[in-house]
């Protein structure tokens, strides 16, 4: 079994943070989201992955090279025209050659990976297995309607959900779902869906079923949701103390302290994660926030934030709440009172608060 993990995507709803930086290697604590994909995948036993790209290979082969530091084969494939996710699955074809295959929407989060899912395929001699969990607003997602312990229908955003299974992104399939996507339409905003091409693979009588998931499930395509990504990972830390911590400051709670970091004259309150190299001083830290390498961070206050490497904030007067924040971006702030600060700054950005 192979995996493919779908990374064309442009992260337009993350902009202007995604114009320097691919979605998928925005950190969830201080580790790209692509990597608790690959991780899961490989806990399952796939040993090649396919990573579906555009112009953002550039950006991503870089980071991911050719597998072996995961022990593991990578390779490329090239979606010139992002026309869906039945379409991404087409430019593969030629890579899957005919073996079953994870697929895998590469800004998706789940607790417990994807090992459940492939062993209900495996076991149940599916053709396709579907990852779903229950929500409290299905009309916003692809809903499953499940009978019989079988998928029986897929219905994309209906204003009158017949179940509350949303679809996650997350899918098992086996050859069979080629020349189910090469029988559908384009739908009305003009791609080509999975959720069509698995409603073709029911109608034509193929094996579809459910894995409903046991923990969390994030979609990390909007500020907000990696925010809540990053606390969702953040609850399994452990303390793990490898940098300097003076007598002045406090760790309270889990935090997770790299090498060559220094905390000084600070509160450090967990679950936080920070990484190699940083200088936290005169400043609070406070829970789910994930401080990057090589971050400065003096006489300030930041708290359930993401603030990514090589960035540097310097008297904000105002404590930094829900933000997400870029690669070597600049905060200084002046002389006021505490107020709350909600931002996203891309690489290279520079913020100064009076």
């Amino acid at each position: 079994m192979k995996g493919l993990i779908l990374c064309a995507g442009k992260g337009t709803r993350m902009r202007p943070l995604t114009y320097a930086v691919p979605k998928m290697l925005i950190p969830v604590a201080n580790k790209p989201v692509i990597y608790y994909a690959i991780e899961s995948m490989k806990e399952a036993g796939i040993k090649e992955i396919g990573f579906v790209v555009s112009e953002n290979r550039r950006e991503l082969e870089p980071v991911l090279g050719n597998g072996k530091k995961w022990g593991m084969k990578f390779s490329y494939i090239t979606q010139d025209k992002q026309n869906g996710i039945a379409h991404a699955v087409l430019c593969a074809e030629d890579y899957i050659d005919g073996e079953d295959f994870v697929l895998y929407l590469g800004d998706n989060l789940v607790e417990e990976g994807v090992k459940g899912l492939v062993d209900i395929f495996v076991n149940g001699k599916a053709n396709a297995a579907i990852s779903v969990t229950p929500v409290p607003e299905p009309q916003h997602f692809g809903v499953a309607v499940v009978k019989n312990g079988k998928i029986e229908s897929l219905v994309e955003k209906p204003k009158k959900p017949k179940s509350n299974l949303a679809v996650c992104g997350i899918y098992v399939f086996d050859k069979n779902v080629f020349k189910a996507a090469k029988s559908i339409e384009p739908s009305a905003r003009g791609e080509l869906e999975i959720t069509d091409t698995i409603s073709k693979l029911i109608t034509t009588g193929r094996k579809v079923l459910p894995h409903v998931l046991e923990g969390w499930w994030r979609d990390t395509g909007q500020k907000a949701d990696m925010i809540e990504a990053n606390q969702a990972v953040m609850e399994g830390i452990k303390t793990d103390i490898r940098g300097r911590v003076d007598e002045s400051s406090r760790i309270e709670g889990r935090v997770v302290l790299e090498k060559g970091s220094i905390i000084k004259n600070s509160i450090v309150r967990g679950p936080a994660v920070i990484g190699e190299k940083s200088k936290i001083s005169n400043s609070y830290i406070g829970p789910y926030s994930s401080i990057g390498d090589e971050v400065d961070i003096q006489g300030s206050e930041v708290e359930n934030s993401i603030v990514m490497s090589g960035t540097t904030i310097k008297n904000v007067g105002r404590r930094i709440e829900s933000s997400l924040i870029g690669n070597n971006a600049v905060l200084s702030g002046g002389s006021t009172k505490p107020k709350s600060l909600s931002v996203v700054l891309g690489d290279l950005c520079r913020l100064e608060i009076d």
